[in-house]
Order: C-alpha cells, then sequence, then structure tokens
C-alpha cells in the first residue's frame, strides 16, 4: 500500500533561515506542474567558463595518475551472500559507489542502483559489483537521488518489473515513465509517501542535475531518510557537498540511526568541493545530522577524480578517530560487506 503524506512541519524554534530558504511545496498524489529549472536550490553557482577553462588546462585533473591508481588491487572487496533480514531486521549491502541494497521494514530497497561495467564518459568499475544481480530478493522499492549517469543508470533500471515502485526527485518522473514504470512517485525536498509500513521523505542536498548538454538543474536532487515501524531510521545522501542542510536535515528527523554518506571524488578541491565532500566534511554532516553510525560510500568502484584510491579510507577512518566516537559506529564496509542493525 502506498499513501502520500504531507511534509514534515519544521519545529517552532528554527535557527536563522539557511542561506537558500525553501518552502515545501503541497504533497499531492499525481502528476506536478514541470518546473523550467530547480538553480535557485543550488548552494553555489555553477563554475563558469573560467572555471571550466582552467580544468581544461589541467590535463588529466579529474583522473588518478599511474601513481594514485597502483594501490587499486588492494581496494576492499568482499562480495559474500546477503545477510537474512526478517520483517523486524535493518540490514544493508554495498554493492558499490552509492548502490546499497537496504532491508527495512521487511522491504528490500535499493538506492541510485547501479551494476552496469561502465557508465557513460568514465572508465570502467575497478571492483565488481557487491551483489549480483541474480541474487537480489524481489525489490519492493527503488530511491533516486538526481540524475547524473553514476546514480541513474538506465541498463540497470531496464532489469526490473516496471511496476516497482520508484521514487524519484522533483521534475525526474517524466524520465521513468517514458520507460513505462506505473508507480513513479515524485517529491519535492521535504516530503514523503509510505510503501509498507516505511516511510520514504525526500532531503536536500547540495549537489545539482544534468543528464544533457542543455538540462541542468531542470530536475531536483536530494538524499532519503527511510523509517522503518519501529521508528529506526536511514538517512542516504546521494551525492553531496558538505553545508548547512545536514543540520536541518537532523532538526526535522531526529534520531537518524545511519547515515550513508560520499567520501570520494572530492579532488582536485578547486573544482568538486561545492559538490562533493571530502572524508573529513562526511564526518562533519554524520555529527551536523546527529547520525549514529556512519557508513561510507561513492568512493573504491569508479575513479570519478584525482584523490588516491586508498585515500578516501584512510582519511575517513582518520577523522573518525579523532572524534572519539566508538570505532564500532563507523560502518567502513567493503564492496559487498553486509552489516545488520
Amino acid at each position: 500500500m502506498t499513501e502520500q503524506r504531507d511534509p514534515v512541519p519544521a519545529p517552532a524554534a528554527l535557527a536563522p533561515a539557511p542561506a537558500v530558504p525553501i518552502p515545501p511545496e503541497p504533497a499531492a498524489p499525481g502528476r506536478r506542474p514541470r518546473r523550467r529549472s530547480y538553480r535557485d536550490r543550488l548552494t553555489a553557482p555553477l563554475p563558469g567558463v573560467r572555471a571550466v577553462t582552467r580544468l581544461a588546462r589541467e590535463a588529466g585533473a579529474l583522473r588518478p595518475g599511474a601513481e594514485a591508481r597502483r594501490d587499486v588491487p588492494l581496494l576492499p572487496c568482499a562480495p559474500a551472500p546477503l545477510p537474512p533480514a526478517g520483517p523486524g531486521t535493518l540490514a544493508l549491502t554495498w554493492a558499490g559507489h552509492a548502490s546499497w541494497v537496504l532491508r527495512i521494514g521487511g522491504l528490500t530497497v535499493l538506492t541510485d542502483p547501479v551494476w552496469s561495467y561502465r557508465i557513460l564518459g568514465t572508465p570502467p568499475r575497478v571492483t565488481p559489483v557487491g551483489v549480483p544481480w541474480a541474487s537480489l530478493p524481489p525489490v519492493d522499492a527503488v530511491v533516486i537521488s538526481h540524475n547524473h549517469y553514476d546514480h541513474l543508470d538506465a541498463p540497470t533500471l531496464r532489469r526490473l518489473p516496471r511496476t516497482t515502485p520508484v521514487l524519484v526527485p522533483a521534475g525526474l518522473a517524466r524520465w521513468f515513465r517514458r520507460r513505462r514504470f506505473t508507480r513513479v512517485h515524485e517529491l519535492d525536498w521535504w516530503q514523503g509517501c509510505e510503501i509498507g509500513g516505511v516511510a520514504f521523505d525526500f532531503v536536500p542536498a547540495h549537489h545539482w542535475s544534468r543528464r544533457g548538454l542543455l538540462d541542468s538543474c531542470r530536475t531536483l536532487w536530494g538524499g532519503w531518510v527511510l523509517t522503518d515501524p519501529q521508528g529506526r531510521k536511514v538517512h542516504f545522501a546521494g551525492d553531496t557537498g558538505y553545508g548547512h542542510w545536514f543540520t536541518e536535515i537532523g532538526r526535522r528527523h531526529p534520531g537518524i540511526d545511519l547515515t550513508l554518506m560520499p567520501i570520494g571524488a572530492y579532488a582536485p578541491r578547486w573544482w568538486l568541493r561545492d559538490v562533493h565532500c571530502d572524508p573529513e566534511e562526511a564526518v562533519t554532516a554524520c555529527a551536523d545530522l546527529g547520525a549514529r553510525r556512519m557508513a561510507p560510500m561513492h568512493w573504491a568502484t569508479f575513479l570519478l577524480s584525482a584523490e588516491p584510491v586508498l585515500e578516501p579510507l584512510t582519511r575517513v577512518r582518520a577523522a573518525w578517530a579523532r572524534t572519539g566516537r566508538p570505532r564500532e559506529d563507523l560502518w567502513d564496509l567493503p564492496v559487498g560487506g553486509s552489516r545488520t542493525l
């Protein structure tokens, strides 16, 4: 059963308004009026001509060099069978990049599923998919954070029954309906719906969207908070830089048990700072959310930027240790690894 829910109301006493205050739009089932652009949701302007020219001059700036790639064979990868998960179990398995198999409230949910060996404009995977497609249980829902090719993968989505519920950012439902998906839930920031007793709330992120040459920011981007019938909460950050939205998410969704947080694709910093967290920022964002645990993602799969391939892991471990938080609350899984809450 699917139930459309109203936006989560803000608490009575809020801190000063964020830099880009966005009032939630009314949540209503069915198709929403098309909007031309979501540029007003950007935390920082998109790179201009000067930045693009600099990137072109710095040949190879978005790919690790030979020295940085030498540790590819050491990337943690340990595919294993999915752990058993009953209706009261919350379990997750990292398939790689931002793709998770999340069992929550008796549902199997995929986040940004990318099972392809390579994606448009990107070198092939450096680690295998952590969960073979054939070993997946029936998929009860899919959540999408935004439309970049490494998060919205058409070949993977073609493997799903067209009756699979998909939850997508505002403006993206049309893409799925063109591909004959029949249960598409399109949400704006702070809106939510319910599937099988699990609440799905769409929350902001510091990022952007584009899939072609002329469609920058035509669809929204964000993350998700999933809440099971027992009140346990998982935050899936999608793809994001660091910024004020994490504190606001934690304020509206207190008691997050686990955040799935990106830690890779951050160098060069001058180019990627506004849209990709580095490992230290990811740990700070976890604290801002008030999340008890953090599972790193968005690294060890596709080489999208210039940092050494093992650096995200070593830096996130060091940043976590400096906080004094329990080591067991950093779920730094290998590709294919699982944990149960």
